[in-house]
């Protein structure tokens, strides 16, 4: 596919935009947690259609259950941490967790270049946690702390769709099951949560867009994008997103990042780009290298559409 990277990049740049979004709405990170996946994962599942039955399995609906935890640790995260900090460490946290989950599960043991690359991510984040300011206290780490949980959450269904996509599950099947599960779950929370919030046309407005655009819509591009571009690659221009997110979380809500956390910013950064620049290759590979995958808020996979 010839305009895959394009494809890549245009879903990272909706994943970037989130963060923004869900802070100019007056609802609580938990409903819109909620009412992001229920939109979103109804419009994956009806779009995977009757091929989500043939691939469900116990493992896929905990990483389902797992898809909604992040939900909610992202928001939250990003309630305490503001927009910046809280979707780097979220994303800058995931690829870490992922190659030590695909190593402890699968085999997959890591190299060389990607312990390097995770002790720098680490001090990236303690950095970020630094420079943040005193003033900010407890709400800043346990902001943090609720980021580097959601990154765990996103390396374990990010793993669990990888391998059963390497097993040949159909990818859309297995987004279907994923975040249509996701969906089935937060849709008692949202009730419980209430909606009144979304009565409002800029409630309203903000939820469906987190809903189509940055999840339907985002694993759509992402989908078509890694049908012509490697998953390395991909890893790659999956970096747009924390550099969107942390450009609209200064320039739309004027946060201000200390000289400090911009260098966590930039030695994050730095980590992720060596985490997912593929190798020299070994030979074959009957999977996908899990820890070169990075996209918040979302499983990566090959094929997806």
């Amino acid at each position: 596919m010839k305009n895959g990277p394009l494809a890549v990049v245009g879903a990272s740049v909706l994943w970037g935009t989130a963060g923004t979004a869900g802070l100019l709405v007056s609802a609580d990170s938990v409903a819109l947690a909620a009412a992001r996946l229920v939109i979103g994962g109804s419009v994956l599942a009806l779009f995977a259609g009757r091929g989500i039955r043939r691939v469900v399995t116990p493992g896929l609906l905990l990483a389902a259950a797992a898809v909604a935890a992040y939900q909610l640790c992202f928001f939250a995260a990003v309630g305490r941490t503001g927009v910046a900090i809280g979707t780097v460490v979220a994303i800058g946290s995931g690829p870490v967790f992922t190659g030590l989950l695909a190593w402890l599960l699968h085999g997959e043991r890591p190299s060389g270049r990607w312990a390097l690359a995770t002790s720098a991510a680490i001090s990236g984040c303690a950095a970020l946690i630094i420079g943040g300011g005193a003033e900010a206290g407890g709400q800043l780490i346990s902001g943090v702390l609720l980021a580097l949980l959601g990154g765990l959450l996103y390396a374990f269904y990010a793993v669990s769709a990888a391998h059963a996509i390497g097993g040949g599950a159909p990818s859309n099947a297995v987004m279907g099951v994923l975040f249509g599960g996701a969906a089935a779950i937060m849709l008692p929370v949202l009730l419980v949560r209430g909606v009144d919030w979304m009565g409002e046309p800029r409630g309203l407005l903000a939820v469906l867009y987190l809903g189509l655009g940055t999840t339907a819509l985002s694993y759509f591009l992402y989908g078509r994008g890694l049908r012509g571009t490697p998953v390395a690659t991909a890893a790659t221009l999956a970096l747009a997103e924390p550099a969107v997110a942390a450009l609209l979380g200064l320039v739309v809500l004027g946060e201000r990042l200390g000289l400090v956390s911009v260098a966590g910013l930039v030695l994050l950064a730095i980590s992720l780009m060596a985490v997912a620049v593929p190798g020299r290759a070994a030979g074959p590979r009957k999977v996908p290298v899990l820890g070169e995958v990075s996209v918040p808020g979302r499983a990566v996979v090959p094929e997806e559409g």
